[in-house]
């Protein structure tokens, strides 16, 4: 079944509410996956602030990483450890910290990296883990959060929601791909390496391969919807795009607000009662088989 919530803020006086916005709306969506739960922040000056690159990874402890020879010497690092992953944060390009983290650490599996995205996932009720990350206190312009309930692969952390597998890009999904295999396969043979046996980071990894080779989000989700089988709705964000997809038949519940200073999306509409101008905004339920791209 599995819940998904997601705003983009465009007035800078809100962004100290992002964390408090996005808790709320995690809580009206957790019964729709109450066995983990995942969260993609962009802008938190916690982990991002300007000039540093982030990188969140499953595996490696705190500890881990203050103690590895590799991050000594390349200046400030911010750690910390929040659910069942680790944020590392430190003024580099974005590739120069990824080089370093899969130097030390092969084995982890990256969870999210870029220079406005932190990722933190958990398994656990999706309300519990938002309180022990603490949610609330996170600011920023644009973040999303996926409730799971399993159906096609394991309750891990590595299969939480969302995939993030491209620079700032993050996919939620409620839904499954019927030829996620098939699709699967293609990408290996192009040298895509995977780090679940999900559905939905099939569907990532295509969208991280075409934004590499030049689409743009609308673009590349336009060619998922050519690609992929399935039942899906999916919220796709990058460091300055929020956009939202839908199969051809949108059996997957998804509504979108438009308010002022901030466009949200939703499985479900009780969700959006938090925001700010909901009595004067648009509201409507997306299309099927339609991309829905808004910019910040």
């Amino acid at each position: 079944m599995c819940g998904i919530v997601g705003i983009q803020l465009r007035e800078p006086e809100l962004e100290r509410e992002l964390g408090s916005l996005l808790t709320q709306m995690v809580g009206q969506v957790a019964a729709r996956g109450p066995d983990s739960a995942g969260f993609g922040v962009y802008g938190d000056q916690r982990d991002t602030p300007p000039g540093w690159a982030c990188v969140s990874l499953l595996g490696p402890t705190a500890a881990a990483v203050e103690a590895s020879a590799d991050f000594a010497g390349i200046g400030p690092v911010r750690v910390r450890t929040s659910l069942d992953t680790t944020v590392v944060s430190a003024p580099l390009p974005v590739a120069d910290l990824v080089r370093l983290t899969r130097t030390a650490f092969g084995t982890a599996v990256l969870a999210g990296y870029g220079t406005s995205l932190s990722v933190v996932k958990g398994v656990g009720h999706p309300e519990d883990l938002a309180r022990r990350m603490d949610l609330r206190s996170a600011t920023g312009w644009q973040g999303l959060a996926h409730t799971r309930m399993a159906t096609e692969s394991a309750v891990t952390t590595a299969h939480c929601h969302p995939f993030s597998v491209g620079p700032d890009l993050c996919l939620v999904h409620n839904g499954s791909f019927a030829n996620h295999a098939t699709i699967r396969r293609e990408l290996e043979a192009q040298g895509v390496c995977f780090d679940s046996d999900n559905d939905s980071e099939v569907g990532a990894r295509f969208v991280a391969q075409q934004l590499a080779a030049g689409a743009d989000l609308e673009e590349a989700l336009r060619v998922l919807g050519e690609r992929f089988d399935g039942f899906y709705t999916l919220l796709v964000t990058t460091a300055d795009g929020f956009a939202v997809a839908r199969d051809s038949i949108a059996c997957k519940p998804a509504l979108v607000a438009e308010g002022p200073g901030w466009v949200a999306m939703a499985s479900e509409f009780r969700a959006f009662g938090c925001l700010p101008g909901l009595a004067s905004a648009r509201v409507f339920e997306p299309e099927p088989d339609s991309v829905y791209v808004w910019k910040r």
